[in-house]
């Protein structure tokens, strides 16, 4: 890996504590949707819990950005990590006393992992921000995507094991029946919420070990959160271009989100009557897309300012949402995954490098609470939408995915209303 200034380190043990906890996390949160849809067929109870969960990070994703803004991003890390470590590993050693889990434990579960994932990555890229030059941006936001879908390929194989399980028939659905000769027994989520826990308590010690210096002194406001809050507001009204960018670019990412926790299970098992190799596989092949996007979309648009290259980003988004909504094969949604992977993860990376010079680090985390929520308004809204019993009847998910096509093209129009502006946006101290 290359240098990354005087905190190369500690960039090293941040990327690594990321990658232990993301791993075991991904896993669970394959396995928990998969779980309700095709083990307990409660599709809609899942979107109910899903929804619930989404609307109430819109009111933790406000209180976030005062946090990061506020305190050691250091600290925040362990405090999330050591919580969520104590209480997955509470609901893990539940269900091996019990031998099974009760099904509002398994929500807890989920629960929390989305209200970690809420604070991780503000976190994430503030911390980032705050120790590397900021010539080097775009190279450790690219090393942070590559990171996280590696990891996401192997929790996405890792997955489609445990929760299947091997045998001759699925070694025979990947091609390699004649190959080999094994069995490995599917994993019950108890034990895969252990293995959760477990790494999240590996992060919390890798996160002790780091020692940095902040490339620019931080500049902490202690104001209330609600004057916090407004001055995050704030800040995007006086730079409006900025919060229409902020927000449209936003649209791959709040719908691939329902699209992997809320669509596909029910796409896999309903529409296609597929295995949950299918859906773990096709994960898996989201993470590829996401992991060849991070190491080499800087390269493809070296030469493509950020604006075009994010709407060239959506529209392929829109053709392959669409190709989901008319086809009704396997092939098919692996390779839709795995273009939403090079979609998603490049808009990722260009748009949040695009942020960071342009907004001040000691206000990136309000400014990003104000994008947060507003996504989560999103979310919230067609995750509700698609709870709906018509959505889980036969084959009229595919509705699901027209719709989602529709809205990120809706939201390409400001883009392109004001593109030459944004493209001349100066950047931020």
């Amino acid at each position: 890996m290359a240098r990354l200034g005087k905190n190369s380190n500690a960039l090293y043990l941040l990327i690594a504590a990321n990658a232990v906890s993301g791993f075991a996390q991904g896993i669970s949160m394959l396995a928990i949707p998969w779980y309700f849809s095709d083990i307990l067929n409660q599709s809609s109870t899942f979107g109910f819990i899903y929804g619930t969960v989404t609307f109430l990070t819109l009111f933790w994703g406000l209180y976030v950005g005062t946090l990061v803004d506020r305190y050691s991003r250091k600290k925040i890390f362990l405090s999330i990590t050591i919580c969520g470590g104590l209480i997955i590993g509470s609901v893990a050693a539940t269900g091996f006393y019990l031998g099974e889990l009760p099904t509002a434990l398994i929500g807890v579960v989920f629960c929390t992992t989305m209200f970690i994932y809420n604070v991780h990555y503000p976190t994430l890229y503030a911390f980032g921000q705050e120790i590397t030059e900021k010539k080097d941006y775009g190279k450790i936001n690219s090393i942070i995507e590559i990171q996280g879908q590696a990891t996401s390929v192997l929790s996405g194989a890792f997955a489609a094991i445990l929760i299947t399980g091997v045998n001759q028939e699925f070694l025979a659905n990947i091609g390699l029946g004649g190959t080999f000769n094994f069995n490995i027994q599917p994993w019950s989520l108890h034990k895969i919420f252990m293995m959760d826990a477990f790494t999240y308590l590996l992060a919390f010690v890798l996160i002790l070990m780091i020692k940095y210096t902040a490339v620019k002194k931080k500049v902490i406001d202690t104001g209330s959160i609600f004057k916090r809050l407004k001055q995050g507001a704030a800040f995007l009204k006086q730079t409006p271009l900025l919060f229409y960018f902020g927000i449209c670019s936003y649209t791959i990412f709040a719908m691939l989100l329902i699209h992997i926790h809320q669509l596909m299970p029910i796409y896999v098992d309903k529409h296609l009557g597929a295995s949950s190799a299918v859906y773990a596989g096709a994960e898996m092949l989201y993470a590829v897309g996401a992991l060849i996007s991070g190491i080499g979309i800087r390269w493809i648009f070296k030469n493509t300012n950020t604006v075009k290259a994010i709407i060239i980003l959506m529209i392929m988004s829109i053709i392959v949402f669409e190709l989901t909504a008319f086809t009704q094969n396997s092939l098919i949604l692996i390779f839709v995954c795995f273009v939403l992977g090079i979609t998603n993860a490049g808009s990722r990376v260009l748009r949040i490098t695009y942020l960071f010079n342009h907004i001040p680090n000691h206000i990136i985390g309000r400014a990003g609470s104000v994008f947060q929520t507003l996504n989560v308004i999103v979310r919230f809204s067609f995750i509700t939408l698609f709870s709906l019993a018509f959505f889980a009847k036969g084959t009229n998910i595919t509705w699901a995915y027209v719709i989602c096509g529709i809205f990120i093209l809706i939201s390409i129009f400001p883009l392109l209303f004001f593109y030459k502006k944004l493209v001349n946006l100066k950047s931020g101290e």
